[in-house]
Parts: structure tokens; C-alpha cells; sequence
């Protein structure tokens, strides 16, 4: 009994060890979304402590109160509407976060010049940022998606400010958006994660 339970075993071990064709894409796929998962929660980690300097410096900390001045700020959010529509297609949602990555990524100057005791971490969050989009590109690259690269040189222009103040708020706005913007990303790519 037992040489023929060894040979009736042989070749299921030997199928278990080879990956399915099928399913090898979608096995990195996954492996992609999950450690981008965890990427993507690392940044919000460090926006949020951004925010907490921000609160604690400057004493703004609550985006209501802030509401009026707002409205003075030329303070827009970045779009990711592809990305929690019901016809949801994974290309332009990724197109679209690596477009707002581009965007904070610029943005996040402001924070730097707002805090400059903080610069390390606002690089850092720059550096994580444009390693997330990086990733993204070359998932879609991988999947034979169409990729969009955008020239360096043409960076979004800085926002302006008018006082401190109303650098201090846009500050805020621009991590509250931001921090927005990766709740809803970071939604996005456990849904795909989920399928």
C-alpha cells in the first residue's frame, strides 16, 4: 500500500509546486496591490502626522472652522472619480492616482516651506509618493495597460498665498485633501484586491 500511496502522490506535489499560467499574472497582481496596500497606508501615516504638526503649530486643526477662509484659496482636489464609479476599469483609476501622486507630490513643497523643521519627513512622503507611482506604472506597464508619463520639468505650479495665514490654511487644506485622496486610492486598491 504504502508504494502505491508514494506514487499516487508524486505527481500532485510535483503539480503543486508549478505555478497555474493562468493564474501567475494575477498571483503578482496581487502581490502588487497588497504591498502597495501597505505603502499606501505607510503615506497616509505620514500625512497624518503631518496634520498633527499642523494642528499643533499652527492651531488649525478642524476643517470646518476653516471653511470660509477656504473659500479665499484657490484649493482644488485632485479627481479620482475613476476610481469609485460603478463602471470602475483599473487603467484610468490607476492613471488618475498616479495623475494626483503628481500633483500632491508638488504640492507638498508648500508643506516644506510651511515647516521646515519637518523637511525630512515632507521629502520622505515625496520620496514614498513617487515610488508608489512608480510601482503603478510598471504594474500597468506589466498588465499591458496604457501608461501615461509625465515630463519632470512641467511640474505643477505652487499655490500662492496672499499672508502666512492663508499659507498656514492652504497647508492644512493641502494634507486634508491629500489625505482624502489616499483614503480613496487605498480603497480602490483593496477592491481590486478583493476581486
Amino acid at each position: 500500500v504504502l508504494p502505491l500511496a508514494v506514487l499516487l502522490w508524486a505527481p500532485w506535489r510535483a503539480l503543486h509546486g508549478a505555478p497555474l499560467t493562468e493564474l501567475s499574472g494575477d498571483q503578482d497582481f496581487q502581490l502588487f496591490l497588497h504591498r502597495n496596500l501597505e505603502f499606501t497606508r505607510k503615506i497616509r501615516g505620514d500625512v497624518a502626522a503631518l496634520q498633527h504638526v499642523v494642528c499643533d503649530t499652527f492651531q488649525l486643526c478642524k476643517e470646518e472652522e476653516l471653511l470660509l477662509v477656504r473659500q479665499d484659496l484657490d484649493m482644488a482636489q485632485a479627481p479620482l472619480e475613476q476610481c469609485h464609479r460603478r463602471t470602475f476599469q483599473a487603467e484610468t483609476c490607476f492613471s488618475q492616482i498616479r495623475a494626483g501622486l503628481r500633483i500632491y507630490h508638488s504640492s507638498l513643497a508648500t508643506i516644506r516651506d510651511l515647516l521646515p523643521r519637518h523637511a525630512g519627513l515632507v521629502e520622505t512622503l515625496q520620496l514614498d509618493m513617487a515610488n508608489l507611482s512608480s510601482n503603478i506604472q510598471q504594474q500597468m506597464e506589466d498588465l499591458g495597460l496604457v501608461t501615461v508619463t509625465y515630463p519632470t520639468e512641467n511640474q505643477e505650479p505652487l499655490p500662492t498665498f496672499s499672508s502666512r495665514f492663508h499659507h498656514q490654511v492652504g497647508g492644512f487644506f493641502i494634507l486634508a485633501n491629500f489625505q482624502r485622496f489616499l483614503e480613496t486610492a487605498y480603497r480602490a486598491l483593496r477592491h481590486l484586491a478583493s476581486l
